[in-house]
């Protein structure tokens, strides 16, 4: 496969990227607690790949830190304060964000119609190839959140589910981890499992 052509989202060029979960914004979002749970969820995953995983704070002093289910996450997280509404604004995110050799993000956040939305058109203005995770992002109004995820397809990114990403990034049952991902994550969210030959069903 033609890492350059290929529309997969493969974890060897990917980023993960949460924007403001925050501790007093959080309880005011609409969806605000099947986004954070999904994000997490893709966290593990992520981590589990060795793939980045980056927050994003907008004016912690205002809004707080980032909530606390995102402690989940382990501390090689990557954290960056801003004021800008896109995170690409923020010079030192950018300035990472380039040397990180990422050019696929996948993105999570909040508010859906603020910074996630204007993030994202960013990241697509500047060639990155972007997948916003629809179950991953939430706003105060649903018909905001609506219509930031439909402003960010119209720029060029990708629409998908958190279950999407999880099965683009291992692209196949033979890949060394998909077992314990499959244990671990996979099957727990899952409605109806799904058997796997030599996975205990």
């Amino acid at each position: 496969m033609d890492d350059e052509k290929s529309q997969h989202l493969m974890a060897r060029r990917s980023l993960l990227l949460l924007i403001d979960f925050q501790a007093r914004l959080m309880p005011v979002l609409s969806g605000g607690t099947e986004a954070i749970n999904s994000a997490i969820w893709l966290g593990g995953i992520a981590q589990a790949l060795e793939i980045p995983v980056w927050l994003t704070e907008h004016c912690p002093d205002k809004l707080g830190e980032s909530a606390p289910m995102t402690h989940l996450l382990s501390e090689r997280t990557r954290c960056f304060t801003k004021r800008s509404f896109s995170a690409l604004e923020a010079q030192d995110f950018r300035k990472a964000l380039e040397q990180s050799g990422c050019d696929q993000l996948v993105v999570c956040g909040a508010e859906a119609h603020v910074c996630v939305m204007q993030t994202v058109l960013s990241l697509c203005g500047a060639g990155y190839r972007v997948a916003l995770v629809a179950d991953g992002v939430a706003s105060r109004r649903p018909r905001e959140a609506a219509l930031g995820v439909t402003r960010c397809e119209a720029a060029g990114a990708s629409i998908v589910s958190a279950e999407m990403v999880a099965y683009e990034w291992l692209g196949s049952a033979d890949h060394v981890l998909f077992g314990d991902i499959h244990r671990r994550y996979l099957k727990p969210r899952a409605g109806e499992h799904l058997a796997f030959p030599g996975l205990g069903g």
